[in-house]
């Protein structure tokens, strides 16, 4: 275990060939990881904060009401499955200021005219998907911070990957010129 160390380590020990670009990398490369890391986890809390907030602020706006089923569903309704299928109709509902709302929904198929249903509205009094449940919410907040925090982590790496790449360029250029240098024949191979 420590002899890796000590190999994963090696631009930073004392060696004559070592060079100055061979420290400044190590340094980029300790700094990106430590970046990455803080940067993931901050990105991913506060993203997952931000749309804990908005699911929260959706459940709160929105509100259960008790509709009638104004007429028969779509056509088409008889086709579909009895069960959980959901078909388009329209529903009439009265809001909190006593004003009478008609609006087309999705309703059950098997729903008939003067059937009882439940809709979402907004604080306008207008349909609205219903909120998101709480197993949604929480699926979508572990979701939205990990995503941002590999794009947070992914962001940092890469540009330290852009670093190293430049930092080799450098390298690979003044090893041409050193072995320029040191050409006595006169004549280049290759």
């Amino acid at each position: 275990m420590t002899r890796r160390a000590g190999v994963r380590l090696w631009r930073l020990r004392r060696n004559p060939l070592r060079r100055t670009s061979d420290v400044v990398e190590a340094w980029i490369l300790i700094s990106a990881w430590v970046l990455a890391l803080a940067g993931a986890l901050v990105a991913g809390l506060l993203t997952a904060g931000a749309v804990q907030r908005t699911a929260d602020r959706v459940r709160e706006q929105t509100h259960a009401v008790s509709a009638v089923l104004a007429g028969e569903p779509a056509a088409g309704a008889a086709a579909r499955p009895a069960g959980g299928a959901l078909v388009w109709g329209a529903v009439r509902w009265t809001d909190a200021a006593g004003v009478t709302h008609t609006d087309r929904t999705r309703v059950p198929a098997t729903a008939a005219p003067g059937a009882r249903v439940t809709v979402w509205t907004n604080a306008r009094g207008a349909l609205t998907a219903p909120p998101p449940s709480a197993a949604d919410t929480a699926f979508q907040t572990v979701l939205g911070g990990l995503w941002a925090g590999t794009a947070a982590a992914g962001l940092v790496l890469g540009g330290a990957r852009l670093a190293r790449t430049r930092l080799d360029r450098r390298r690979f250029d003044q090893w041409a010129e050193e072995w320029a240098r040191v050409d006595t024949w006169g004549r280049k191979t290759g």
